[in-house]
C-alpha cells in the first residue's frame, strides 16, 4: 500500500497557479509521491505537467458528481490526462435518506459503466451520517455496498469517520476487503466532547492496526487527510503523519 496526500488538507495554499506549484513542491520535498486532488481548480494539463516534474502522480480526484452524472465523457478524458483511474465522489449528493442513497446509485449507474470502460473507477467517500440507523431500519452505508455492484463502485474508506460513526474500522475494512481501493488516514484527538482531527499517530484511533487491516485486503492507496488543521500548519502536519507512517 502506497501513502498519498490528500491534497484537500492544503487546500487554502492552493488557490492559484503559483500556490498549486510552491505547495506541491512541499508535499513531494516531504516524500510524497502520490496525491488526490481535493479543494482546488486546476486545469488537469496543466497540473499533470507540474506533477511530473515534481514525480507525483495523481491516484485520485473528488470530481462534482454534477459533472460526473452528467458530462462523464470529459470527466474520463481529464482523468486519462492526469493518469488517474480512481473518480472519487466526496459525499452523498441529494437526500442524506435510503432513497436518497438508492437514487445515487440509479443515478450514477450509467456514469459508473462508462467509467468502467475507460479503465476507471467510481469511489465513493464516507463521513459519518452513513452509519446511522434509519427509519427503515437500515442505514445508508448498507444500501451503497449491499446494492451496488462490485464492479462498479468502490469505497474511498475514511477510517475517521467509521469510527466517529461508531464502527471498529479494521473489522470493517476486513469485512468490505477488494471492495476497497483507496482510502484516508487521519487521527482523532478527544477534547471532552468534541472529536477532532489530529496529524496521524497524535490521536488516539489504533492507526497501527487499521493500516494492517488495508494491507491486508490490498487497498492501494491510503492519503492522508486532515480535514482542519486549528492552529497547526497544514503542511507541517502532512509530514508528522508520512514521518509516522514510515515507521509502520
Amino acid at each position: 500500500m502506497e501513502i498519498g496526500a490528500q491534497l484537500y488538507t492544503v487546500r487554502d495554499l492552493m488557490q492559484s497557479p503559483e500556490g498549486v506549484r510552491a505547495t506541491l513542491e512541499r508535499v513531494a520535498a516531504i516524500g510524497y509521491k502520490h496525491v488526490q486532488c481535493s479543494g482546488f481548480a486546476f486545469d488537469a494539463k496543466e497540473l499533470k505537467a507540474v506533477c511530473d516534474s515534481l514525480g507525483l502522480g495523481v491516484r485520485l480526484t473528488h470530481t462534482d458528481p454534477r459533472r460526473i452524472a452528467a458530462d462523464t465523457d470529459a470527466v474520463i478524458a481529464e482523468h486519462r490526462l492526469l493518469g488517474c483511474r480512481y473518480v472519487g465522489v466526496g459525499c452523498l449528493p441529494g437526500e442524506r435518506t435510503i432513497a436518497g442513497a438508492r437514487q445515487f446509485l440509479a443515478d450514477f449507474t450509467p456514469a459508473m459503466r462508462k467509467l468502467q470502460a475507460a479503465g476507471m473507477k467510481l469511489q465513493y467517500h464516507n463521513h459519518a451520517f452513513e452509519f446511522e440507523r434509519q427509519p427503515e431500519g437500515d442505514d445508508i452505508w448498507g444500501v451503497l455496498v449491499n446494492e451496488s455492484d462490485p464492479a462498479l463502485l468502490g469505497f474511498t474508506l475514511d477510517a475517521f469517520w467509521m469510527q466517529y460513526g461508531g464502527k471498529t474500522v479494521p473489522e470493517h475494512i476486513r469485512r468490505l476487503g477488494d471492495r476497497i481501493d483507496v482510502c484516508h488516514l487521519k487521527d482523532m484527538r478527544l477534547d471532552g466532547d468534541c472529536h477532532l482531527f489530529a496529524a496521524v499517530g497524535d490521536g488516539v484511533m489504533d492507526i497501527p492496526g487499521i493500516v494492517e487491516a488495508f494491507r491486508e485486503i490490498g487497498a492501494e492507496y491510503a492519503f492522508v487527510e486532515q480535514d482542519v488543521c486549528y492552529d497547526k500548519q497544514p503542511l507541517e502536519e502532512l509530514e508528522r503523519s508520512y514521518r509516522y507512517l514510515q515507521g509502520l
